[in-house]
């Protein structure tokens, strides 16, 4: 485990594995960078691929206040350490947080790649509630934790009830109790949900949106609306695959990005 620290003086630390071109790995809400280890043992044998913890997840610190900027500034520290300029993929919130990293960070980051950014284009469609970040920040306040993390899987993923209330009981939910307190950092992210139109349209990086063929139709519907309002992206969809994406498909996929 390696460490970098932070404009704010937050230490943030990550994993190197692999050789070559840097990529650095932003995980999405309710998981740390555990969740892409897999990725990065496929994308090591052709890079140097950074995972890194997000503030408040694993050994990394959360210095407070919380604001996006700050983990902007998180990106542009491993960025830094891995040698100035970095390709860059983010997986579901992550993936807007890699977008905005992107917007601010501009020749830093040499190509961008996401995946599933969740918003939702469809104004008739559920919607997380408007006060969602603040709900987290309550919750977590009182200590209680373990609400915060069902609140996010039934309000905010949308899982069936059944999964919901039988959650508490699975061998993962320590670890969901463990990050409650960054759910409020992703709800910040994500806003209302809606295409942040404006703000994407000014990102130049060359960008690769890839979408799951059997995840939700909004999925597919931002990817193809991201590819028509950013100057240089394209869409990719994987046939077969939901939000949770293997990642031996994906990874040939990003090498073959990345690569080209």
């Amino acid at each position: 485990m390696n460490t970098v620290t932070s404009k704010d003086g937050t230490s943030i630390t990550y994993d190197l594995l692999g050789s070559g071109q840097p990529v650095v790995l932003v995980s999405g809400g309710s998981v740390d960078k555990s969740s892409n280890a897999g990725l990065a043992e496929k994308l090591a044998p052709h890079f140097s691929v950074y995972n890194y913890d997000r503030r408040g997840r694993g050994k990394s610190g959360y210095t407070q206040p919380y604001a996006v900027e700050r983990e902007v500034e998180d990106i542009e520290a491993v960025i830094d350490a891995a040698g100035g300029t970095a390709y860059l993929y983010g997986s579901s919130s992550g993936a807007a947080l890699a977008l905005e990293a992107a917007r601010q960070l501009k020749s830093k980051i040499k190509k961008l790649a996401l995946w599933e950014p969740p918003y939702i284009q469809d104004p008739e469609s559920r919607r997380p509630p408007t006060d969602t970040a603040q709900t987290f920040h309550k919750l977590v306040a009182a200590g209680r934790r373990g609400d915060a993390a069902e609140f996010f899987m039934a309000q905010v993923v949308g899982l069936p009830p059944d999964f919901v209330a039988s959650a508490r009981s699975q061998p993962w939910w320590a670890a969901q109790e463990a990050l409650a307190h960054t759910l409020e950092y992703d709800a910040i992210i994500m806003g209302d949900y809606s295409i942040p139109q404006a703000r994407v349209a000014e990102v130049q990086t060359p960008t690769l949106i890839v979408a799951g063929g059997a995840d939700f139709s909004f999925m597919l519907k931002v990817a193809t609306e991201l590819e028509r309002i950013m100057p240089h992206a394209r869409a990719h969809i994987l046939e077969g695959q939901g939000h949770n994406v293997d990642a031996s498909v994906l990874a040939p996929v990003l090498i073959k990005f990345f690569a080209g």
